[in-house]
């Protein structure tokens, strides 16, 4: 058995898409950290959007490459997409996920206009050998 897969997670949303999903609570709640949503309450309308948006791609991204759907046992606000000293986005998890052995993650977020787009890489860690 050779080393583990690269795993490759790739998203792209139209800011449109998320605008009516950003004014409701428990959207919100389900799929954004604390500390996301009090930067976010920070930034003027057209600014929160996008932030908003570009950290929903990211994580629907990052459960790409790790392999999970919005619904697998990892939930949008166990990801924490912070920022690295040099301005580079970071990828922390919390709750529940902090405790599954998940990999590190980088990432990537790219707006132009209403378009955003996320890449994200995993190195999935190998589980234990099965034995048939």
């Amino acid at each position: 058995m050779g080393p583990p897969a690269l795993r490759i997670g790739l998203d792209v949303l139209d800011r449109g898409e998320l605008r009516q999903l950003a004014d409701r609570d428990w959207f919100l709640r389900y799929t954004f950290t604390a500390e996301e949503l009090e930067l976010a309450a920070r930034m003027t309308a057209g600014r929160r959007l996008e932030f908003l948006s570009g950290r929903f791609t990211a994580k629907e991204a990052i459960l790409k490459s790790l392999g999970r759907g919005l619904f697998q046992g990892v939930a949008p606000r166990e990801i924490s997409i912070g920022r690295t000293d040099d301005g580079a986005p970071s990828v922390s998890f919390t709750g529940r996920a902090a405790g599954l052995s998940l990999p590190p993650v980088a990432l990537s977020i790219a707006h132009k206009k209403d378009v955003v787009a996320a890449v994200a890489i995993s190195v999935p860690v190998p589980g234990p050998a099965t034995t048939p």
